[in-house]
């Protein structure tokens, strides 16, 4: 890096382990990727803004050559997992990561094109506890809830309507977070 890194804390304690744990993670990235010529970190502490009540935001903002920027400014809103400075740190600079792989794939002529969702069918649906499951292509189940349902929305949904989903790992296991309803059983 061309810079210091500036690592600021507003409403968090500023103590040495957690700039420490900062200043190893920008040398994560650093050693992975050694592009950046410079870097701010923000830490917001619970105190520090209303809006997201007691959750740590991590504010990350790399320059790298040719102009380009990655930055990472907002926290998830309503994640308690976020009350943990760890967790919201360690967060932050995996979407930093993610970011800059897809800048280097672009300063390098190389854009990654991404696979269209997979479709999968409708399995049970447990419509009073407002979730479901989708078999996907390779047969396993996938969870659903019904506010990751697009119109027509959940209760128009029946075992076997085609669905394109995208999945993310959930608590329990995969889990689609977005579910689209496909031909005629979308109506």
């Amino acid at each position: 890096m061309q810079t210091q890194p500036k690592i600021d804390f507003q409403g968090a304690e500023p103590s040495s382990d957690r700039r420490e744990k900062i200043v190893r993670l920008i040398e994560k990235l650093e050693d992975r990727y050694g592009r950046a010529t410079a870097c701010r970190v923000v830490v917001k502490g619970p105190g520090a803004h209303h809006h997201t009540g007691g959750l740590y935001e991590i504010n990350l903002h790399l320059v790298l050559p040719d102009k380009r920027e990655v930055a990472i400014e907002r926290t998830p809103n309503l994640d308690e997992r976020f009350q943990d400075f760890d967790f919201a740190l360690n967060d932050a600079f995996k979407r930093a990561r993610r970011r800059l792989q897809d800048q280097v794939r672009r300063m390098r002529g190389k854009v990654k094109h991404h696979e269209s969702p997979p479709t999968g069918v409708v399995k049970k649906m447990m419509a009073e506890e407002g979730y479901g499951f989708i078999e996907g292509p390779d047969g396993r189940e996938i969870y659903f809830h019904r506010n990751s349902v697009e119109d027509p929305g959940f209760d128009a949904l029946k075992p076997g309507a085609r669905v394109r989903y995208r999945e993310e790992e959930g608590q329990r296991g995969p889990q689609a977070s977005r579910v689209t309803p496909l031909g005629r059983d979308a109506a």
